[in-house]
């Protein structure tokens, strides 16, 4: 075990994760903007978006760019200051960096050289919307983003379908109609929470049945980021015959593989038991 005693006395560098209002800037911890003005360096996913925080807390440290495309160099840069005793902070546009962000890298690699990375709390997208939603929050799983494509999204809410979990989703306005098509087509009548611009002067929740979210569709405002929560996999009355819930498509394949079905014989068999068509388990068994 690596054990870091984020605290003590020492000229060693830190990598701080600091997150950032969703909407509202009265969200912003005092703790937050105090480090943001103490350390040498904030690197941000969009230096004009984070721009217009700092001139609202006149904050004036030196900002850096470090996103999806480029954050290879990027974050070798920012690892060698960090060895060299400085301190980094990083920010994500709206909310906690590394949680469906490329912030994740760079804690991964800070990791891996043993240097200090010490996290804030703060504003989050998913836990807000969980906690408003009326749905359980004993068990949550996060998604995040669904794969764009139609047989890959298919995939994973198979895999999603028999988890007893409140299940946590982000998406856009230009997906969000599919999404939830998606989402009723595999998981049936389940309750639904949809929330979009959060904290903002607009915030909205529309609570019902997958059923009425795709009636909602038609008629709502499709506009801003959206986070879904979907109701888990209540159904406590499972059939014995559905042993194979909790495997993903490949595994399920491989199951009847091993006890010496060919291949061809054993797609046809899981797409019997899933009900789901058969071109779909050969595409994610052949992936």
């Amino acid at each position: 075990m690596n054990q870091q005693i984020s605290f003590s006395e020492s000229n060693e560098g830190i990598l701080y994760l600091i997150p950032t209002p969703i909407g509202n800037l009265e969200d912003m911890t005092f703790r937050a903007v105090r480090l943001l003005k103490e350390v040498d360096i904030v690197a941000a996913e969009d230096t004009r978006q984070t721009r217009k925080l700092f001139n609202h807390f006149e904050i004036e440290t030196p900002l850096v760019s470090y996103h999806e495309h480029n954050k290879r160099k990027a974050g070798e840069g920012l690892i060698h200051d960090i060895k060299q005793g400085k301190q980094v902070a990083l920010v994500s546009d709206a909310g906690m960096p590394a949680i469906s962000d490329p912030g994740q890298d760079l804690v991964q690699e800070a990791l891996k050289e043993k240097l200090k990375v010490v996290a804030l709390p703060g504003a989050n997208a998913a836990l807000t919307s969980l906690i408003a939603s009326g749905l359980s929050t004993e068990q949550f799983q996060f998604v995040g983003f669904l794969p764009r494509q139609t047989k890959q999204r298919q995939a994973v809410l198979e895999q999603l379908k028999g988890n007893e979990a409140t299940l946590l989703f982000y998406e856009s306005p230009h997906r969000i109609k599919e999404t939830i098509e998606a989402l009723h087509k595999v998981f049936g009548p389940r309750h639904i929470s949809i929330s979009r611009e959060l904290t903002k002067k607009f915030e909205e929740y529309n609570r019902g049945t997958l059923e009425e979210a795709l009636q909602w569709c038609e008629t709502g405002t499709i506009k801003g980021e959206f986070c879904l929560v979907v109701e888990g996999n209540l159904n406590q009355e499972e059939e014995e015959d559905q042993w194979w819930i909790p495997l993903t498509l490949t595994q399920h394949v491989n199951h009847y593989v091993e006890i010496g079905m060919t291949s061809k014989e054993a797609i046809k068999q899981v797409a019997r038991e899933r009900n789901i068509q058969k071109r779909l388990v050969y595409a994610e068994y052949h992936s």
